[in-house]
């Protein structure tokens, strides 16, 4: 079963009981990975490491390279 159709599965069975629609798959990723992101600059921050933006650190570097 694939998982378009476990979702809509799921959505049917919650609209026949009365239950609140299911998040389509693929709704909330974006804000697992913020708090991820935020819980490893947390821990970084309570063990007295630099909080480091990789992804961002090396964005900057890209860009300040001469041409």
């Amino acid at each position: 079963m694939s998982i378009t159709q476990q979702y809509l599965l799921d959505t049917y069975r919650a609209r026949s009981l009365g239950e609140p629609d299911v998040p389509a798959p693929g709704t909330d990723d974006w804000k697992v990975v913020r708090e991820w992101r935020d819980e490893r600059h947390f821990r970084a921050a309570l063990a007295g490491r630099p909080v480091r933006r990789r992804l961002r650190d090396a964005l900057a570097r890209w860009r300040r390279l001469p041409t």
